[in-house]
């Protein structure tokens, strides 16, 4: 059994390689869907996908991560710990479910310390009917400019300028304009795309592989960077309907656990939010009964969330940054979506094993 802190990595490659020992180690099949590019130093970038559990399973569980790149510091060491926890993979096999790992969704980002994929995309703004005329943030015209200034960090002008537009607007305005997503600026950030990133296509194919034969299916999404520090909050995923919404809380919530938020009625700390991933599952298995949450562990204060994203951002259209000040940027960014202490890590794992315990559950429920 590999201890909770042992679990985590500090690189792309070096989570990557733990991740598929835990799955050899477990004498599971592992599927790799090779990236088109190379990662940050280098190396081979793969979504990697490992099923515990029968082909021909009707109950399943999705435990996935690094939709937001970065974020899969943190998703990948609760999968790792998963693939070593016999007790939990127990329970799964009792109770006839498979779980589905899906490591690294946006590998590109996770190498590379970005939030976005290689099309600087967000991939959780990026299910959309691309046929279709495509949603309007008209709030994000407005705080554009502000946003990615020609120098950083931001000059005293600039300043004023953001804090002149939450004190007109408030900070949840703020919030909103920046993170519900856009799509007319290729290069702003919450970019949602104009077509399906290679990460959309592929987690579709993914989907449509091992979900065809569920009935039932669960997905439990691990996120960082909102919310108090630590604190795992489950976010609903699926649409605005009162059963799907009870059922998630059934799950998650019947025994007193962190209640179920959800975007639909304003209890998340998450704005609402268009072209999310949960989608694919009601497009590519459609006979299945849908569950899903987000596990969104908190991290820093927003505003400093925010800022290190600005940063990030700022940097990616700024290449040519000295390297001194590159590397402020990045290590901004990575302590804003992963906080590298022993008392948060644990805090994650126990906050993930009890949702996956509860999700097992509530799959086998009739």
């Amino acid at each position: 059994m590999i201890g909770i802190v042992q679990a985590f990595a500090p690189t792309y490659a070096r989570a990557r390689t733990q991740f598929l020992e835990a799955a050899a180690m477990a004498s599971l099949p592992i599927e790799s869907h090779r990236h088109p590019l190379l990662g940050r130093d280098g190396e081979d970038l793969a979504m990697d996908v490992v099923r515990d559990g029968p082909p021909d399973a009707d109950k399943l569980l999705i435990v996935s991560s690094g939709c937001h790149g970065v974020e899969g510091y943190c998703g990948s060491g609760v999968q790792v710990f998963a693939l070593h926890d016999q007790e939990w993979r127990n329970l799964a096999h009792a109770q006839g479910v498979a779980v589905l790992y899906i490591h690294a969704l946006n590998p590109y980002g996770f190498s590379h310390i970005r939030r976005t994929t290689h099309e600087n995309v967000d991939l959780n703004r990026n299910f959309h009917d691309f046929s279709q005329p495509l949603p309007v943030n008209a709030a994000y015209r407005e705080v554009a400019p502000l946003l990615l200034p020609d120098a950083w960090p931001p000059q005293a002008d600039n300043l004023l300028a953001v804090q002149a537009y939450i004190a007109a607007h408030g900070a949840a305005a703020w919030q909103a304009a920046i993170t519900r997503g856009q799509h007319e600026f290729a290069q702003g950030l919450y970019f949602g795309g104009t077509a399906p990133t290679w990460s959309n296509q592929t987690l579709r194919a993914v989907l449509r592989q091992h979900g065809s034969r569920a009935a039932r299916v669960g997905w439990i999404d691990l996120h960082t960077g909102l919310g108090p520090s630590g604190l795992g909050e489950r976010i609903y995923c699926g649409p605005d309907d009162a059963t799907a919404v009870q059922r998630a809380r059934n799950w998650w919530a019947g025994d007193g656990a962190t209640p179920v938020t959800s975007i639909h009625d304003g209890s998340s700390t998450s704005a609402f939010l268009t072209g999310l991933m949960w989608t694919a599952i009601r497009d590519e298995c459609p006979q299945a009964e849908f569950t899903g949450i987000a596990m969104e562990y908190g991290t820093q204060p927003l505003r400093d969330v925010l800022q290190a994203l600005r940063a990030e951002h700022w940097l990616h259209l700024h290449p040519a940054a000295p390297a001194a000040q590159a590397a402020q940027i990045k290590a901004q960014m990575l302590a804003a979506f992963y906080t590298d202490t022993d008392a948060w890590k644990g805090q994650v794992i126990s906050q993930a094993r009890q949702s996956m315990f509860q999700a097992v559950q509530g799959l086998s429920r009739h």
